[in-house]
């Protein structure tokens, strides 16, 4: 049965509008991106076909062109309407961040975090840059490396902390093994690059792992 022949109180549009998007699943709002249907499907059956298909949203978001073959109902221009869709998002919390980033604001910090890697196979390392208000001067992926490793050098972290006239920095880095607990290694070089910042005055707020859905703060574990 079509949407439009279900209960006005049923359809996800309706829904959405009457309580807000909170309520509806991540099919029912991938039915409302998707408007229609296929042969024999509403849209709906076809948001949950995709969703486990991709298994999350970290999944359907971070896929590729080419993972959608074989799915009827998405092609190359609703493909592009869901990276413009992630775009706008990343776009939006940056945007928030730049407005004042406050060590009570963690959780914009973090959902900004997980928009940024939700498309990387690789392992990078990010240095978020902040000024003596907290508030975000830039944020630069510093270091990037493979799907289980990447080098990090303090002394070009902290010279990028110094051309940013940088008061304080946020790391982070992905795991795109799914495993957020942090290494030894992780922790051996977050020892360091306090270490080395703080030779500069420059002090490390935080060290943020993200791995899709899932993250992992030093400060909120009171390891940094």
């Amino acid at each position: 049965m079509a949407i439009t022949d279900w209960p006005s109180h049923e359809r996800p549009r309706e829904r959405l509008i009457r309580g807000g998007p909170g309520q509806l699943s991540d099919a029912e709002l991938l039915a409302i991106f998707l408007r229609t249907g296929t042969s024999g499907k509403s849209a709906v059956d076809l948001g949950r076909e995709i969703m486990m298909h991709f298994g999350s949203l970290s999944g359907l978001f971070s896929a590729k062109l080419k993972d959608f073959a074989g799915l009827n109902g998405i092609g190359p221009a609703k493909y592009a309407q869901l990276q413009a869709i992630l775009e706008l998002a990343r776009r939006l919390l940056a945007e928030d961040l730049q407005s004042g980033v406050t060590l009570s604001s963690s959780e914009k910090v973090t959902n900004y975090l997980q928009l940024y890697f939700s498309r990387q196979t690789h392992e990078s390392f990010v240095v978020l840059f902040l000024d003596v208000k907290n508030k975000l001067i830039e944020c630069n992926e510093m270091f990037r490396g493979t799907l289980s490793h990447t080098s990090v050098y303090p002394r070009e972290v902290v010279k990028a902390a110094l051309e940013n006239n940088a008061a304080s920095v946020i790391l982070a880095h992905n795991h795109p093994s799914g495993t957020v607990e942090p290494s030894n290694a992780d922790k051996t070089l977050t020892r360091s690059l306090k270490q080395a910042l703080g030779l500069v005055d420059i002090r490390v707020l935080d060290h943020i792992i993200v791995a899709g859905r899932k993250t992992f703060s030093f400060a909120e574990n009171t390891i940094l």
